[in-house]
């Protein structure tokens, strides 16, 4: 496993270079780029057809900033400046776990204040050539949001993902409040889905946009994005791993390395399982029995529906069906590797299963639903842009 950027390049190039890159962190970013493009090129394209149209804006441009740019700038400064100097001096340190430097309270005090006088200096300089500023049109293409939608994407979504992940497992939350709200570790791929999403289609309708063309637009690249996501969970070894597996590899899949079967995931990022001999690193430990390595398969089905999407979406012509089909096969997806996959479940009348199992069954059900609702309307009473 790679738990960082280091790892990798000691183990394929033999190049021992600290480096303070995650590697799910890195995926993570990878994903939003995978979603921002794939979207960007849907919008652009419905635009073409006559879909989407662009609106207008009034701005003010060339504005004298008031005080509170001062507050920011000085702010922005204190902590990049104060983080910085940190940063250098105990760079070994910082490189092995720099979140617990970056979200840390710990300043250096002379950084912090070099930082304050060069943030406030910038800003006064900067405002030093505005003036009243003149009222200018501009031209907003759809592709023109998804730096806004992207960007409310990542936070809502984030934050949805935690407090999803935080309900789902209730005894660790009440144990430990403040490091299980706090902690960047514990996030459930559907809470930042839904609430990621929703906040796109606030954000669409608020700009005028049809929500279903908007919702086929997303569609696969939010496939892609879980499938590069999840390959951060299986190269990091986050722990979103599968049941014990110690039986022999079939006969039908022989001609595959024995890891795609059965792996044991060492040198992952939650330090779970024993220790590995000799191993004086970070992270040295590695699961004893071997495990279903749950997010290599579900990154390579990811990925072959993101591809599946991505072909037939030119070829469907009622608006919202890419949608309904991306919840349909994204629910099947979850609904059929929860049955190998770690995780914390719920009891109601007699039945156990997973929040996974019960959101996917409802995502099956809903895209069978919304899908079905669209055909037999044939868009005409439901998009009326098409």
């Amino acid at each position: 496993m790679y738990p960082t950027l280091s790892y990798f390049l000691k183990d394929m190039f033999g190049i021992d270079v600290p480096l303070p890159v995650q590697t799910f962190g890195l995926f993570l970013l990878l994903s939003f780029v995978g979603a921002y493009v794939t979207m960007g090129w849907e919008l652009k394209r419905k635009e073409g057809l006559g879909l989407l149209q662009a609106n207008t804006m009034k701005v003010v441009v060339g504005r004298k900033r008031g005080w509170d740019s001062y507050l920011w700038s000085g702010l922005l400064g204190t902590v990049i400046g104060g983080k910085l100097l940190l940063v250098i001096f105990d760079y070994s340190n910082f490189a092995n776990s720099p979140q617990d430097y970056i979200l840390s309270f710990n300043h250096d005090l002379l950084g912090a204040t070099i930082g304050l006088l060069i943030g406030l200096g910038y800003n006064y300089y900067e405002n030093s050539k505005l003036g009243e500023g003149t009222e200018q049109e501009v031209t907003m293409h759809p592709q023109d949001w998804m730096g806004l939608f992207t960007g409310w994407a990542a936070v809502i979504g984030l934050l949805g993902a935690k407090v999803f992940h935080n309900l789902e497992n209730w005894s660790e939350l009440v144990e430990d409040p403040m490091g299980s709200i706090f902690s960047l570790s514990g996030l459930t791929f559907y809470g930042g889905l839904i609430c990621g999403g929703i906040a796109v289609l606030v954000l669409a309708k608020r700009k005028g946009f049809g929500l279903f063309h908007v919702m086929d637009s997303a569609a696969p690249g939010l496939m892609l994005a879980y499938g590069v996501g999840r390959m951060g969970c299986h190269l990091s070894g986050d722990g979103d791993w599968g049941l014990e597996n110690i039986a022999p590899k079939p006969g039908w899949v022989s001609s595959l390395p024995d890891w795609m079967w059965s792996y044991n995931y060492p040198h992952n990022v939650v330090h779970m399982g024993q220790s590995i001999p000799n191993c004086t690193d970070q992270y040295c430990t590695q699961l004893v029995p071997s495990v279903f390595p749950t997010p290599f398969y579900e990154s390579m089905m990811a990925i072959g529906l993101f591809i599946m999407l991505w072909s037939i979406r030119k070829y469907i012509k009622l608006s919202g069906l890419i949608f309904g089909i991306y919840l349909f096969v994204n629910g099947v997806e979850r609904f059929m590797i929860e049955q190998i996959r770690v995780n914390t479940k719920s009891e109601m009348f007699g039945v156990q299963f997973t929040q996974a199992q019960l959101i996917s069954s409802l995502l099956v059900i809903t895209g069978l639903v919304f899908s079905l609702w669209i055909v037999l309307k044939k868009n005409k009473s439901i998009s009326p842009e098409t």
